[in-house]
């Protein structure tokens, strides 16, 4: 399968637990579009992506909920994108569906 690129803007969304946990949820027509571009790599109903936020880059996996997917936000991830949870609301996102292979 080739690589699927997608450019969007989310909600930044809080999820909480013992500790917060923060995502961009990607909106319903984006999510459909990723659903079909990972099939056969998606894993326990995650998609392995590369993450382009404000000039940094990340990998992770999306999350189901609720028929579309949540990007996590890591800790260093937001470091290094300079995400502010008290004033960023919306982020846009860049994201390719898989893996790079390295030297690919």
């Amino acid at each position: 399968m080739s690589e699927m690129e997608f450019e969007f803007e989310g909600e930044i969304v809080e999820w909480r637990g013992p500790a917060p946990y923060y995502y961009v949820a990607i909106p319903e027509d984006v999510s459909e579009d990723i659903k079909l571009a990972a099939k056969g790599i998606e894993y326990w109903g995650q998609v392995p992506v590369e993450v382009r936020i404000n000039g940094a880059n990340f990998t992770t996996a999306l999350f189901p909920k609720d028929g579309a997917y949540l990007l996590p936000l890591k800790v260093a991830a937001r470091r290094a994108a300079g995400i502010d949870l008290a004033t960023d609301d919306l982020l846009t996102v860049a994201l390719d569906v898989g893996r790079r292979r390295p030297g690919g």
